[in-house]
């Protein structure tokens, strides 16, 4: 006869709390991806037409698309050009401190241990702010008068 407290099939299961390094690996990999691509970009120019390809919905529609600039603005912040990466693509420039400012937020919390991000609710409102200041963005660089935005 066992003691129904003892009994293993009875007791709940405990949650174990994943280890500080178990944590930290998702942004310690973030910021590896981020660094290697970042020196990729230096290794190999995006002001070389073609370096890296083409944009696919610029080549369908010859309009630009948010992303077009980026490579070359993420190479020009490498080079601590802050004009030149703004001429590039603004967006990416202003997007810029609020992805750290995101990275370092998830980095703090993995480190301390505490939630793994914003409520649903905030990521709702994030997510969807970001999409219509992307789309906006892409609307006036294509038209006459936002011809300053495109890449």
């Amino acid at each position: 006869m066992t003691i129904p407290a003892l009994d293993p099939a009875r007791r709940p299961a405990t949650r174990m709390e994943p280890s500080r390094a178990r944590r930290m690996r998702g942004p310690l990999v973030a910021a590896g991806l981020v660094g290697g691509l970042t020196i990729a970009l230096h290794v190999r120019d995006p002001h070389t037409q073609g370096s890296w390809g083409f944009c696919p919905f610029r080549a369908l529609t010859g309009l630009d698309c948010p992303g077009c600039g980026g490579l070359r603005a993420v190479n020009d912040l490498g080079n601590l050009d802050l004009a030149a990466a703004a001429s590039s693509n603004l967006l990416v420039v202003l997007a810029v401190p609020l992805l750290v400012a995101l990275w370092v937020t998830w980095t703090r919390r993995a480190w301390r241990g505490g939630p793994a991000g914003p409520p649903a609710r905030h990521r709702l409102v994030l997510s969807q702010l970001a999409l219509a200041l992307t789309l906006v963005f892409m609307v006036v660089r294509n038209l006459p008068f936002g011809g300053w935005l495109a890449a």
